[in-house]
């Protein structure tokens, strides 16, 4: 009859419980800070790339069958995917915000705007709807949104940078607690590494067995975290999906697609082997001082 093998080290800790919590909660608040860091970039970069191509042209002191006239012109242009004049309901809804739901007075003459999207691949068509302008008699402005794509893309890169140090500070965080945790560990089990030295134990030998310890604990913990970070994002994927409101679609994409999924599955995959190696140095170095 074969007898059970007897781990040298404990096999419950209630000290690593409280580890266990600590290491999945720091994976799932990084895991959550890079899914929504970059749902926010593609959510910017999409919203960016479709106000770089939108022209707004106020044309004042016309009437809307000379604005029509001078739309069909710039729509004929080749950047130009499509050209039209705003109705009254429309240039009110816009105003909405500043003038409340009451609308504009009848008698508050309304200037005339025409909204133009164009291929900002191709070129910036302002010049030739400035010439239009000026061939139709219009007194107007030319206003194109390429500038606040800028701003945005500068943004994007303050965000990306932002949220590598909220991850790189998770880390760091999680790598000080299982220092401080092997460390603990090994001051409350001295009796038995004490045993293996004098049985000729190395301190490689020990050093192992708490790296495979904690290696193991990490894992778990941080597949923990990574499987509450999937939760939340598909709570969040499958309620908000819905709309196209504005507000919406400048709120984080999160999709759960193939990169996500990744960032999912390697949350747990660092938790284990940094626990792993921060539990190895720190043996190594603490059974060096002590010898």
């Amino acid at each position: 009859m074969s007898r059970r093998e007897t781990p040298l080290l404990p096999t419950t800790d209630a000290r690593e419980a409280a580890l266990f919590f600590v290491i999945g909660a720091l994976c799932f608040l990084a895991a959550l800070a890079a899914l929504t860091t970059r749902g926010t970039y593609k959510a910017a970069e999409a919203w960016g790339a479709q106000i770089e191509g939108d022209i707004t042209v106020v044309m004042r002191d016309t009437d809307r069958r000379t604005a029509e006239d001078a739309a069909e012109r710039v729509g004929s242009l080749a950047t130009v995917f499509e050209a039209r004049i705003l109705s009254r309901e429309e240039v009110e809804t816009l105003l909405e915000p500043s003038l409340g739901p009451g609308g504009m007075p009848d008698g508050l003459p309304v200037p005339m705007l025409m909204v133009v999207q164009a291929d900002p691949s191709v070129g910036d068509p302002s010049p030739d709807i400035e010439r239009i302008l000026g061939e139709v008699g219009i007194d107007g402005d030319v206003a194109g949104n390429a500038g606040y794509a800028d701003n945005v893309r500068g943004a994007l890169g303050v965000l990306r940078l932002v949220a590598l140090s909220i991850v790189a500070l998770l880390s760091a965080t999680a790598i000080a607690v299982i220092a401080f945790a092997t460390h603990a560990a090994l001051l409350a089990r001295r009796d038995i590494v004490d045993v293996l030295h004098l049985s000729g134990a190395e301190d490689r030998y020990i050093a192992g067995l708490f790296e495979r310890r904690f290696w193991v604990l990490a894992l778990q913990a941080g597949l923990g975290g990574a499987v509450a970070a999937l939760m939340i994002t598909a709570l969040i994927v499958f309620t908000g999906g819905g709309s196209n409101s504005v507000e919406i679609q400048l709120l984080p994409r999160l999709s759960l697609d193939f990169w996500d999924i990744v960032i999912l599955l390697v949350t747990p995959i660092a938790a284990g082997l940094a626990a792993r190696i921060a539990a190895r140095l720190t043996v190594l170095a603490s059974l060096k001082d002590t010898l």
